[in-house]
């Protein structure tokens, strides 16, 4: 027998016996073990063979899985660099080694005859052996010889074991085979491939993903090929720079109608939120059909048909995001007539938790119309083209119009759209089931049940039964060998659904899906809910339809679905038949589900061999009726004596099988009369069968007769004696007694002794005193009997005089009890009375009630029954303390958590009294307290558990003799809280010495009394309580490095943290436990000294420090850890790192100590690592004595000479250092405080900023405008401008203004009809590149044709061809190419400098179009918190309303360079009809009236954008002051002052209003303009904060005295600094979202424009990188971001101020000087704007220049990826410019240089060949003296 056989025989037999321990409802039958581990495994559908690949080895298995024939595959000498050795032309430089062979492939061709076996040696090489004899080739592949072979040809699978490959085999149209793989890639940048050989990989460099691969055996020059010519279109091949982010592990591959389905997850996305999905569907239209065409393809193309969806199982927070195994099955409604295909999956996630979701094929049919559907006529955002795919032609998802897709297009694609696709939607799906550590699984349809297996990691296979809603109602669990992970396939045995093959790590199991026969009855067989198994009904037995013989018959086998009332039962007519009835047959109806039993041989069986011949009545219906004749009476077997009758028991046979049983009675009416012989008649007429009693005869008939008519039926008419009561007579005596008859005929006479017949007559007792009374007491006892006994001469005689002795008492227990009473009180003695009526018993004055037992009186209640002690009389004056009073004083602790286990102690006095004490916890005394320990004044007891989860206080009282407590001086308060929580332990590593302080943190820990820390299969040790937080315990000793895991006992109790619900009580294996912490166990340390010296010298006397280093360690010691001993010295530790530590021994060592060994400690580990050898010589101490006396005279006669000459130096800097200091200390604060107060600002303004409604972006087609055509520069810009407002209850609002280029086109009544026309064809030559070029170089040539006209062209060209900015691009590619010729020639660095040609200018237009996502979704929010910083920062202090300087800038131009005093104050301001409440509003009391109002609109419509903001001019604002009086503010009235000859605005505190005033604003109803904007003021007439020009009125202020007092003006340019400070974060944030590349969203326009300058600067050979940095530098940062940074009133609806650009002027200059190349040489004469970020330009710098490598290093785009970017963009704002309008526009400029167009245009040799300038004149002629005016009129 081969070893393989032997241990499956084995195994087989230790399942058996393993299987029938437990009723489960799965068992194997067959199994085989595999010495390696197991692979893949494929089952032959005819013969039922089963192919097994293990590691190394195939094996043949017959059904029985016996070992038919088997053969080794590896090890093989391999290298994963080296090709397949059956390549000749392919040697290999690189060491090869054995290595194992791991199967990845396993299929079966059963037409062709072969077995695919493909392994991972030889590059994923793959073997076709024989079906019939797996050891043997069915055809050598390449063939011997052949030279033309490919690696292609080669590199089938995957070449690693843990890379994953599936595939299938199929049919085409064609009648050729063809296999699909999809495999994983293995080569460079994974984790299979070799490190440091990224350069020599030559494996799957060239190899798709998926490809179909030819497979017909007899044409092998093509086998293994890519089937289609060309292979390209066959194939599914990721890029290769994106292969990381596309790491496919492929899971199944099925075939489901003509589709091909492959499963696999993108594991490149596993690092993302566990919320995001990676699980991927794909689907593959195959050729198993005809053709769709007669002159189509030979074959559809992959990339045709190949799409993709992800799948979802669970909803957000619970998203299983791995898939492990899949299962397509069909499942039949309820009904079983219609059926759905299912696509069954399980999923799991990080914590090992998996579950199982059903998707619907037919919602995956409808995903993918509909996503073919849109991308074809809607393109939408849920539909994208694989763009990693190399393979594939045509455009992306564009709209085809009213393109019509056919349904075969539908499903497998369409000729015009030829790209792998994606849908982005998930499709998804709700868990059915949740468990822990599923594998795969496998589902039949079992008689309209849906039946699921799933495997598991930990060798269990699950049986579950779902109900038509898809919830389980049953399920069975099987335990595997060993306890090995189930494969992830699982497969019907293809000619026996109820066997399943199970492969695990090292077996492969035939488990038999049901066990029906271990159900004995019907009942138990179709309630035990298993749709495999039914009841049998003519072999009586539970099996499976296929196990009972005809079972396919109707109604011979009941299954699950039927229910329990088609179980057969038998109802025999008539039930009770008497034996002297002339009965011959009886009559049996059949319930339940019969089969016909026409043909059968049905028989009636009365027992063993005896039978009669049923005769069948009715066959076809759910009852059948026979008739089964009766034995002769002689052979039924004699009614047993003292009964009256005889059950016969009949069972119905089906050809010899018993299919139903029952019973019938036969009866005897005389032996009913005479069961009982003193009430024959009434036994007789009470049975429960007819009888009749006879009172002639006395007889008891089973019938009448017309002879005898007097017979009785009622047992009512039955003679009987009337029932009285004879008191007890004494024996020795006659006594006369009276009976009284009933239904009797008058009787003169009758002997007693015939009483019998009329019945039972008194009971007569009949007494002894002399016997049962052996003293005075029991004697008299029998009184209560009606014995009239009494007690003489130590005799108990009738009727004698009563005598007795005195009471004897031996014990009285217990000695005292409490005053409620109940104390069992147990009392030993003799003559205790005679019964306990007449004994009285009293403690005190308290009677007790006695209970009577032997000689023994107990109290009430009583149950412990003390034996006597012998005969101690002891005197009964001593009870007299029997009653004490108990009193509970205390309770601690008072509190404990709900899980119990806390041990109160209960204080108090006389707390043991009684027989019976106990502590009661609860209202209702539910729960006690065990009791440990009792004395007079304590009891100790343990806390039980919370009956609820939010128990709150529950009252503990003391209860004695088993009373409720009533008294509260026996109850305490005891609070049930909230069970401690274990979070986390650190550290999580020890040292093997043990003794480590294993911190636990948590919370609760109050609530502990004792803690023990227990290491799985290590030790415990007992922890201390630090906190109610912290909870510290030693770590116990190891003796091997291991990971192992701990666990925590809190007041003796387990803990096990928050165990969540679980599906099923059943705890899987290997799952882990909750409350269980990880800890590992590492080497001990290790410690030496700095020079591993052993031995120290060192001079007694003289302070010592060790520098000890340690060894490395992961261990994380703290110095707190360590412990340095040096003999019994303790060395102190002053100095720690990660390498070492020094430690200072405190006291002075003696001489005569000797050697002192130096120990380091760490927890228990103590080590010895040096000694310390004391002595010395004393000449050397008188050595160092005298040289350092001559050093310390050396340097006290240096310093004194020192001191001498700098004195006078000294004091001069010391006072100029303070002055520094001081100047520095108020730079310093002033920054801080701004920083501070500017951070509380930005904070509460971040926290209100909604990403997508805070910031208040324009719309993409302001934007444009604003750009396009900046500040409306030229008349033309300024007419197309119209500002329009709109009146409402708060004033004028302006609204964003509308440009004509944003309305529609409409020709007004004066135009000609063909002017249309001729625009039309205007616009037909610009999209003519030769026309356009021509055109844009003629008009540049023109000297009248201005800068402000090139632009204004270039805008109106980008606008015209907005809609096709791909062709858009190549003209400005073109143009820029004849610039950069030009610029070659001359300087190329000054190259795109300046916008002085129509190209610069659409070159900014297109980065604009360009950049435009990338500002709004990347940079805009940090711009828009730097604008609103800088507004923040400027209005925190003093701004001159009228000059505009402020405190707080960054341009020292607009500084305020005086020291103005200002306060801030808050006000409550009320805006009449905004509908809001009042708001706070903080404002400085030096502002003027109208920076007030703008302060106010500012706080209440800071939501708005500004263009709806009402002017500070259009509203009031009033004062009311205590007294309710309102004052107008404005800002000059009658109260203003004059200051220097200048009226003086107001301000807040020239009106004196207070700290938190009331306010009111309202708009005006008419405008008043006599004061306008306060900027505007003439500055001679009015002054706010400072004068003008203040050098100049200095003469004039020379002769008064100011209130300011005049310093130096530069001293305030640390303003300046301050500022800068408190700004640097918002723009750092700024610069680093310009200057990086989020991974999501790259730039890919400037790689690409970069990537053309790179270009061009390599064809004209221009190789200075500073040329090329410049040329980036001025097409991107000069030409748009610094645009942008000075106008963002280009990207945001805001309030520009003169200020707020001051400031931003300085930014873009920064910015600049960071873009630049040449270093800055700066001096004090610099400007500060220059200086001011003079420290940050050379870090900003290497920003720029990592930037710019960054974009060099991304992966080239090509055209085609650019195009495709460019008109999605297109598409996005397609129809929103007024594009007709923008060609008339161009027009006029083609009508002004009519000639000089027409002229270039004939002399362009292409121009003129294609007739250009005759169609240039024919729309002049067109257009002429029509011309479009509605932007002049607008």
């Amino acid at each position: 027998m081969p070893p393989s056989i032997a241990i499956a025989a084995l195994l087989l037999g230790a399942l058996a016996l393993e299987t029938r321990r437990s009723a489960s409802a799965l068992r194997v039958q067959q199994a085989f073990a595999s010495p390696n581990r197991t692979n893949n495994f494929a089952v032959d559908p005819v013969s039922r063979t089963v192919y097994l690949a293990a590691v190394n080895a195939v094996y043949q298995l017959n059904g029985t899985l016996a070992v038919e024939a088997e053969e080794r595959t590896g090890p093989v000498e391999d290298n994963l660099l080296c090709h397949a050795p059956q390549l000749p032309q392919a040697p290999c430089e690189h060491p090869k080694s054995l290595t194992d062979n791991h199967n990845k492939l396993l299929k079966l061709d059963r037409e062709q005859g072969v077995v695919l076996v493909c392994g991972s040696v030889y590059q994923g090489f793959c073997e076709l052996r024989k079906m019939g004899n797996i050891s043997e080739i069915a055809v050598e592949f390449p063939h011997q010889g052949e030279k033309t072979v490919f690696p292609s040809m080669l590199n089938v699978a995957a070449n690693h074991p843990n890379a994953s490959t599936v595939g299938l085999i199929f049919k085409s149209h064609g009648g050729s085979t063809r296999l699909l793989v999809g495999a994983t890639y293995t080569g460079a940048g994974t984790q299979f491939f070799p490190k440091n050989h990224s350069k020599e990989d030559l494996r799957f460099e060239n190899t798709p993903e998926i490809a179909i691969r030819s497979l017909n055996v007899k044409d092998l020059s093509r086998l293994f090929t890519y089937d289609i010519n060309p292979s390209e279109d066959n194939v599914f091949k990721i890029k290769q720079d994106v292969k990381t982010k596309n790491k496919l592990n492929f899971v199944h591959a099925f075939m489901l109608k003509t589709y091909s389905y492959i499963a696999f997850n993108n594991d490149a996305k596993m690092g993302h939120k566990e919320s995001q999905p990676n699980s991927v569907l794909a689907r593959i239209c195959l050729d198993t059909e005809n053709p769709r065409k007669p002159s189509g393809p030979e074959s559809r193309k992959l990339t045709e048909s190949y799409i993709q969806m992800p799948l979802q199982c669970g909803s957000s927070g619970n998203i299983y995001n791995r898939l492990l195994s899949v299962y397509p099955a069909e499942i039949r409604a309820a009904d079983g007539r219609s059926a759905e295909p299912y696509l069954f999956a399980v999923f799991s996630k990080a914590d090992r938790k998996s579950a199982l979701c059903a998707f619907k094929f037919g919602d995956v049919d409808e995903e993918i119309r509909q996503g073919r559907r849109s991308c074809s006529n809607s393109p939408s955002s849920d539909v994208q083209v694989l763009d990693s795919v190399i393979q594939g032609s045509g455009a992306a998802c564009v709209q085809k119009g009213k393109l019509v897709l056919q349904p075969d297009q539908l499903d497998c694609g369409a000729a015009h759209l030829q790209h792998p696709l994606a849908l982005r939607r998930p499709l998804r799906a709700v868990p059915l089931v949740e468990y822990t550590g599923l594998s795969s699984v496998a589902v039949d349809n079992v008689h309209n049940h849906t039946v699921v297996f799933l495997g598991t990691s930990s060798g269990r296979l699950r049986k579950l039964t779902l109900r038509p809603d898809m919830t389980v109602a049953h399920q069975w669990t099987l335990k595997l060998p060993a306890g090995e992970a189930v494969h992830h396939i699982m497969t019907f045995d293809p000619n026996d659904s109820n066997f399943l093959y199970v492969m695990t790590s090292h077996h492969m199991l035939r488990v038999r899906v049901a066990d029906c026969d271990q159900w004995r009855s019907c009942g138990d067989c179709l309630g035990a809910g298993d749709a495999h198994c039914g009841w049998c009904t003519l072999e009586n037995r539970c099996t499976i339809q296929k196990e009972c013989a005809q079972g396919l018959q109707a109604r011979s086998w009941v299954g699950m679905g039927e229910g329990l009332k088609q179980c057969l039962t038998m109802t025999l007519t008539p039930p009770e038949i008497s034996i002297t009835a002339d009965i011959k047959n009886v009559g049996i109806l059949i319930n339940g589900s019969v089969a016909d039993l026409v043909g059968s041989r049905v028989e009636c069986e009365y027992g063993p061999g005896v039978s009669t011949a049923v005769t069948v009545h009715l066959g076809y219906g759910p009852a059948q009726i026979q008739t089964c004749p009766l034995l002769p009476r002689e052979d039924y077997r004699p009614i047993p004596p003292g009964t009256d009758h005889l059950s016969v028991s009949v069972a119905i046979k089906v050809n010899g099988t018993s299919v139903v049983s029952g019973s019938f009675v036969i009866y005897d009416c005389e032996r009913t009369g005479a069961i009982h012989p003193k009430t024959p008649c009434v036994s007789c007429l009470s049975t429960k069968w007819k009888c009749y009693w006879d009172p002639d005869n006395h007889l008891c008939v089973s019938s009448k007769n017309e002879s005898n008519t007097n017979l009785l039926e009622n047992a009512v008419s039955c003679p009987s004696l009337v029932a009285s009561e004879v008191p007890p007579s004494p024996s020795q005596m006659a006594q006369d007694f009276t009976l009284s008859l009933r239904n009797v005929q008058e009787v003169r006479q009758a002997p007693c002794s015939h009483a019998a017949a009329l019945g039972l007559g008194p009971a007569l007792e009949v007494y002894n005193c002399a016997v049962g009374s052996s003293d005075c007491s029991q004697c008299r006892g029998r009184e209560d009997k009606g014995h009239l006994c009494g007690w003489c001469e130590n005799s108990c005689r009738p009727r004698d005089r009563l005598s007795r002795g005195p009471p004897l008492f031996y014990q009285i227990s217990p000695l005292s009890g409490p005053l409620e009473g109940g104390t069992l009180l147990t009392v030993h003695g003799r003559n205790l009375g005679w019964r306990s009526e007449v004994v009285t018993v009293s403690i005190g004055d308290v009677p007790c009630l006695p209970i009577c037992e032997d000689e023994t009186f107990e109290s009430q209640r009583g149950e412990k029954r003390f034996p006597p002690r012998g005969p101690r009389v002891i005197n009964p004056n001593a009870l007299s303390s029997l009653t004490q009073v108990p009193k509970l004083l205390s309770l601690e602790p008072t509190k404990g958590p709900r899980a119990g286990g806390t041990v109160v102690v209960i204080r108090g006095q006389n707390l043991d009294i009684g027989s019976q004490v106990g502590v009661r916890v609860g209202a209702n005394g539910t729960l006690e307290c065990a009791i440990t320990d009792k004395t007079e004044e304590t009891i100790e007891c343990t806390m039980p558990a919370a009956l609820q989860a939010h128990g709150d206080s529950v009252t503990v009282c003391v209860e004695f003799e088993n009373l409720p407590c009533q008294s509260e001086e026996r109850s305490a308060v005891y609070t049930y809280e909230k069970n401690p929580t274990v979070s986390f332990i650190h550290p999580k590593k020890s040292y093997l010495s043990g003794g480590r302080t294993i911190t636990v943190t948590g919370r609760g820990f109050d609530l502990v009394q004792s803690v023990t820390m227990e290491v799985l299969e290590i030790g415990e040790k007992r922890c201390a309580v630090v906190s109610s937080s912290t909870i510290t315990c030693p770590s116990p000793a190891s003796s091997q490095s291991q990971q192992t895991s701990v666990q925590f006992f809190l007041n003796g109790l387990l803990y096990t943290g928050d165990r969540p619900f679980a599906y099923d009580s059943e705890e899987e294996e290997g799952e882990p436990h909750k409350g269980r912490f990880l800890l590992e166990y590492v080497e001990d340390p290790q410690f030496f000294t700095a020079s591993k010296e052993k031995l120290i010298k060192h001079h007694p006397g003289e302070p010592l420090t060790l520098i000890i280093n340690k060894g490395p360690s992961d261990l994380e010691l703290v110095p707190e850890e360590y412990s340095v001993m040096i003999g019994s010295h303790p060395c102190n530790i002053s100095f720690h790192n990660d390498q070492l530590f020094h430690c200072t021994i405190s006291g002075l060592l003696g001489p005569n100590e000797g050697e002192l060994p130096v120990t380091v400690q760490v927890g228990n580990f103590r080590h010895t690592i040096a000694k310390v050898q004391l002595g010395g010589s004393e000449l050397a101490i008188v050595v160092s004595i005298v040289v350092c006396c001559v050093l310390l005279l050396l340097c006290t006669v240096a310093l004194v000479v020192y001191c001498t000459k700098s004195r006078r130096a000294e004091r001069y800097w010391q006072k100029t250092l303070l002055q520094m200091e001081e100047m520095e200390s108020q730079i310093r604060d002033e920054i801080r405080k701004g920083f501070a107060e500017l951070q509380t600002d930005m904070t509460d303004l971040t926290k209100e900023l909604n990403r997508s409604q805070g910031i208040p972006f324009l719309e993409y087609k302001q934007f444009v405008t604003r750009t396009f055509f900046p500040k409306m520069c030229s008349d033309y810009e300024r007419s197309l401008v119209q500002p329009a407002y709109k009146n409402d209850g708060l004033g004028p609002r302006a609204l964003p203004e509308t440009h004509p280029l944003l309305q529609d086109w409409k020709a007004t009544d004066a135009t000609r009809p063909n002017v249309e026309e001729g625009i039309t064809l205007f616009s037909t030559l610009l999209n003519n590149k030769h026309f356009l070029v021509t055109f844009v170089h003629a008009l540049e040539q023109q000297k009248d044709f201005a800068v402000r006209d090139r632009c204004s062209l270039a805008s109106l060209l980008t606008i015209a061809l907005h809609g096709k900015l791909e062709y858009y691009t190549s003209i400005m590619k073109d143009l820029l190419v004849d610039l950069i010729d030009a610029s070659a020639s001359k300087n190329p660095k000054l190259m795109l400098r300046r916008t002085e040609s129509v190209v610069e200018k659409m070159l900014t237009n297109w980065m604009s179009i360009c950049m435009y996502s990338y500002l709004k979704e990347t940079v805009g929010e940090p711009f828009f918190l730097l604008l609103c910083a800088i507004r923040q920062q400027i209005n925190k202090g003093s701004i001159d309303a009228i000059t505009g300087k402020a405190r707080y800038t960054l341009n020292e131009e607009w500084l305020l360079r005086e020291n103005i005093e200002a306060k801030p104050q808050n006000m409550s301001v009320s805006f009449q009809g905004c509908g809001m409440d009042s708001l706070p509003v903080r404002v400085m009391n030096t502002d003027t009236v109208c920076q007030v109002k703008e302060k106010i609109l500012e706080a209440f419509y800071k939501n708005l954008p500004f263009s709806q903001w009402p002017r500070a001019e259009d509203v009031d604002l009033e004062w009311f002051d205590s007294g309710s009086n309102s004052k107008l503010l404005q800002d000059l009235d009658n109260s203003s002052v004059m200051e220097d000859g200048r009226k003086k605005l107001n301000t807040v505190f020239h009106y004196q209003i207070p700290e938190g005033a009331s306010l009111a604003m309202s708009m005006k109803d008419k405008r008043d303009n006599t004061l306008g904007r306060v900027k505007d003021l003439d500055t001679e007439k009015y002054v706010h904060l400072v004068l003008p020009h203040d050098d100049l009125m200095e003469n004039k202020r020379s002769h008064r005295q100011s209130h300011r007092k005049k310093v130096l003006p530069e001293i305030y340019l640390t303003r300046l600094l301050s500022t800068k400070g408190t700004l640097q974060k918002f723009l750092d944030d700024l610069f680093q979202a310009i200057l990086s590349i989020p991974p999501e969203r790259p730039p890919l326009a400037i790689k690409y424009f970069f990537d053309f300058l790179e270009e061009q600067a390599d064809k004209r050979g221009i190789t200075d990188p500073d040329t090329l940095h410049i040329w980036k530098t001025n097409s991107l940062p000069l030409r748009f971001w610094v645009n942008i940074l000075k106008n963002p009133q280009f990207v945001f609806d805001i309030d520009k101020t003169d200020h707020m650009d001051a400031c931003l002027s300085v930014i873009a200059q920064a910015f600049i000087d960071a873009c630049s190349v040449s270093d800055l040489q700066l001096g004090k004469d610099s400007p500060t704007n220059k200086l001011l970020y003079a420290k940050e330009i050379p870090e900003y710098k290497k920003r720029v220049q990592c930037y710019y490598q960054q974009i060099q290093d991304m992966a080239p785009l090509s055209e085609q990826e650019m195009n495709a970017h460019l008109a999605e963009e297109s598409r996005k704002h397609r129809n929103e410019f007024n594009t007709n309008l923008a060609l008339t526009e161009i027009y006029k400029y083609a009508k002004r240089y009519r000639h000089q167009v027409v002229t270039a245009l004939e002399s362009n040799p292409t121009a003129r060949r294609t007739q250009l300038h005759h169609k240039f004149e024919q729309v002049i002629a067109l257009v002429e003296d029509n011309i479009y005016e509605c932007c002049s009129e607008a």
